[in-house]
């Protein structure tokens, strides 16, 4: 219980959580996600190999963008609208089969865009980790403690490098189905990874809804290992559903 009201207390206290865990991944100067490459993602999930002609970038903050990245306009995620989770399907003694579900707010992020309305390579997408929530504390706990390994790899982050099905910019109330495709870190392992998405302009808000599946081991994550679980299936979901709202 003391491990749960913690990880509670790192969700409202959000962006100095994910300030402090100190991570950096690359980016890119100025450059539209749309310009960069012409990629092939013909799947969803982890693209090997990568498409050619993705920019290869430098350093940034978390929750931002680099330095030397311009943008024309600039929206940054409101937690408390927006959600990051794991989906994994599982069979529990006494209980069957389930799908297990843990949801965070604590999520920090800047999308750039371009004068032409379009989004820039490297805009950036930090999770964290550690303030996941499922409906069972004990599952939480040996996550955290365990598969995870949470306090050393703090952060899940996600830059962006292409989008695919976007070539105007968004329309107010209008939906575009597209594809993300960037650099997604977890643990201490970056894959190229392509998301099918859903993206739409909604007053001054940007709303985007995501989702990827890909195997345990291609990020080094151990399948847990306890005797309540019978069986679990090692192709793991996560979706995002992100609110973003033009930087002040």
């Amino acid at each position: 219980m003391l491990m749960l009201r913690s990880r509670r207390a790192m969700l409202a206290a959000a962006p100095g959580a994910l300030m402090a865990a100190g991570l950096l991944v690359s980016a890119v100067s100025g450059v539209n996600a749309q310009a960069t490459a012409t990629p092939t993602a013909s799947t969803v999930g982890i693209l090997e190999p990568a498409p050619e002609g993705l920019p290869t970038c430098s350093t940034s903050e978390i929750g931002s963008l680099p330095a030397d990245v311009e943008a024309a306009s600039l929206y940054t995620i409101v937690p408390e609208e927006s959600e990051a989770r794991y989906l994994a399907e599982e069979e529990l003694a006494e209980v069957g089969a389930t799908t297990a579900i843990g949801r965070t707010q604590a999520i920090a992020g800047a999308i750039g865009f371009d004068d032409a309305g379009l989004p820039l390579a490297c805009s950036r997408i930090d999770v964290d980790m550690r303030t996941l929530q499922s409906d069972s504390s004990r599952r939480d706990n040996y996550l955290y403690n365990n598969t995870l390994e949470a306090e050393a790899y703090p952060l899940a982050t996600f830059v962006l490098l292409d989008v695919e099905g976007l070539d105007a910019p968004l329309a107010d109330g209008e939906t575009n189905e597209i594809t993300l495709i960037g650099n997604l870190t977890l643990r201490d392992t970056t894959k190229v990874v392509a998301w099918e998405a859903q993206a739409s302009q909604e007053g001054d808000n940007l709303v985007v809804n995501a989702g990827i599946n890909f195997e345990m081991q291609d990020f080094g994550i151990t399948p847990p290992s306890v005797p309540v679980v019978l069986s679990l299936d090692e192709t793991l979901r996560l979706e995002f559903d992100m609110t973003a709202a033009p930087a002040a």
